[in-house]
């Protein structure tokens, strides 16, 4: 019976890791892992890939990479996946200071940008005559100009906006995510996906030339 018997080693990939650029990725990085407390460390030190500037931003690693290194740190090592085998790493430069003229050039862009899109729509559907008549069902005489009921309209707008996107600014009213929040993440998945099935058939593509070589 052997005194010191290799290992199991389980190993939870993460779905997208950022890293800094010129940083090397190791397991730790990519991966949650559960094994014997004393090669806990040395496997969430273990050097996975230095990423260069001609791999582009997005670096796909799977388990046929990993495997093999693991098992040469820790020879015998029965490794156990868990949920997917992959992981995508990106690659982030250095931030660079914000620009204020930028964000006012962008913040004007879609205030005027929406309010264009509004108006055009209660023009479309005719609003003016829609309140002008709702104010005169309401109270018996008609308006040309019901200026307290547009005001009111006005604010209920921006607060339903509010109510709808569930943000002020920086606040959230409760932790139920945003109608945004929702279709940004459905499309950074599709981009995902997109990019893991590129990144296969590269190394796919990669491969066969190496074997017809």
């Amino acid at each position: 019976m052997s005194p010191n018997p290799a290992p199991t080693v389980y190993l939870q990939l993460r779905s997208r890791v950022p890293i800094s650029q010129g940083r090397i990725v190791t397991l730790g990085h990519v991966a949650r892992i559960l094994s014997d407390p004393e090669w806990e460390t040395p496997l969430r030190n273990l050097e996975l890939v230095h990423p260069h500037k001609w791999d582009g931003n997005l670096l796909l690693i799977d388990l046929m990479q990993i495997i093999p290194k693991v098992q040469e740190l820790i020879p015998g090592a029965k490794i156990e996946p868990i949920g997917q085998h992959h992981v995508l790493v990106e690659v982030i430069k250095k931030p660079k200071k914000p620009s204020m003229l930028l964000f006012l050039l962008v913040w004007l862009l879609l205030f005027f940008g929406s309010a264009l899109t509004i108006m055009n729509f209660h023009a479309d559907v005719n609003m003016q005559e829609v309140q002008i008549r709702t104010v005169e069902m309401l109270t018996g005489k008609r308006d040309e100009h019901p200026y307290l009921f547009q005001t009111a309209y006005s604010f209920g707008i921006g607060f339903g906006m509010v109510v709808f996107f569930n943000h002020l600014f920086k606040k959230k009213w409760n932790e139920e995510p945003t109608p945004l929040e929702v279709e940004m993440y459905l499309y950074q998945e599709n981009i995902d996906q997109y990019v893991v099935a590129q990144e296969y058939k590269k190394m796919k593509s990669s491969q066969n030339q190496g074997d017809k070589t």
